[in-house]
């Protein structure tokens, strides 16, 4: 994997590593206990490693679909041994993840066809959405690309607030009517400026409620129509955040907001924190939806543009 050293600097690739520890110490612990004793593949050794997949959050259903693969390799190759399980299931993730489309080798770039580029992001409250967003205007800014930010999560004073902070450590603008404002009416004051200071980034946050699932929908709506006034074909982008610590809880609040509004991208955030990383090959397989970047760390670089084929490497690396 040499040719991946032009992608990933060393400093980000041990970031992953580090990022992935608790899953992967879990994942693998589980696995050589299943292992034990055994030098072939039976099924004994499936039915262990699809309770493995699926007590890391890998999902169920992918766990079945990664569970046959297996099986049909090992039904094919009768020489294959209980040793070599671990590369078998690292060729299958890659694979399951290839195919479903899960990028992100574009290191922070942005459509040469959309400028001023605007994302809209979306996400329930305390997923690091609005901590997304700045590590985000924080990396297109270290790219010489110019943002401009919109607080339309005008439901709690804190996103509001926060988002000001970044945007004054990033020196990023920051358009903001305040709490309780209309934040569809933020949102197309956001694009009008953006447009108006030559912004290449406009990235707009909204408020981060499900418990009223019909309000959710007229509300994202709402500021997608009132964007595309100033904008034709904007938001180019809706990112969906999600807590990758949560487990199925993730996958639950995907299955809400893919309903409520059109979503094009993920990030998967706190991987650092939690024993639970393969839920980012389980979304990744039942949304179809590219999963963007990954939360790995608290500083501003631990967010990192996901890239499939070092997640898989950092996963299966022996110590």
């Amino acid at each position: 994997m040499a040719f991946l050293s032009n992608i990933f600097s060393k400093e980000k690739k041990e970031s992953l590593d580090h990022g992935l520890q608790k899953t992967k110490e879990s994942f693998f612990g589980k696995l050589g206990k299943a292992l034990i004793g055994k030098s072939t593949v039976d099924d004994e050794v499936l039915d262990e490693l699809e309770e493995i997949l699926i007590s890391s959050d890998v999902g169920v259903d992918t766990t079945l679909k990664i569970i046959q693969r297996i099986q049909s390799r090992v039904a094919h190759d009768k020489y294959l041994g209980a040793g070599e399980l671990d590369r078998i299931l690292k060729e299958e993730v890659a694979s399951l993840l290839s195919e479903n489309k899960s990028t992100g080798e574009n290191d922070y770039e942005i459509p040469a066809d959309k400028k001023p580029y605007v994302l809209m992001v979306v996400g329930v409250n305390g997923v690091g959405k609005t901590t997304t967003i700045g590590k985000l205007s924080a990396q297109y800014k270290k790219k010489g690309r110019s943002v401009v930010l919109g607080a339309a999560d005008t439901f709690r004073a804190a996103a509001v607030e926060q988002l000001k902070l970044w945007g004054e450590r990033n020196g990023v603008p920051v358009i903001s009517k305040g709490m309780n404002t209309d934040p569809s009416a933020v949102a197309f004051e956001t694009v009008q400026k953006g447009i108006e200071l030559g912004a290449e980034v406009i990235i707009i946050d909204t408020a981060g409620r499900l418990h009223t699932k019909t309000g959710l929908m007229n509300e994202l709506s709402k500021i997608k129509r009132s964007v595309e006034k100033v904008m034709p074909g904007a938001p180019h982008d809706v990112l969906l955040v999600l807590d990758g610590s949560t487990g199925q809880n993730a996958v639950i609040q995907a299955r809400e907001f893919t309903k409520a509004t059109e979503v094009t991208c993920l990030a998967i955030t706190k991987l650092d924190g939690t024993a639970k990383g393969g839920v980012v090959i389980g979304i990744s397989d039942e949304f179809k939806i590219p999963v963007k970047y990954i939360g790995v760390g608290e500083k501003v670089d631990d967010l990192q543009v996901f890239n499939k084929i070092e997640f898989v490497d950092s996963l299966f690396k022996k110590n």
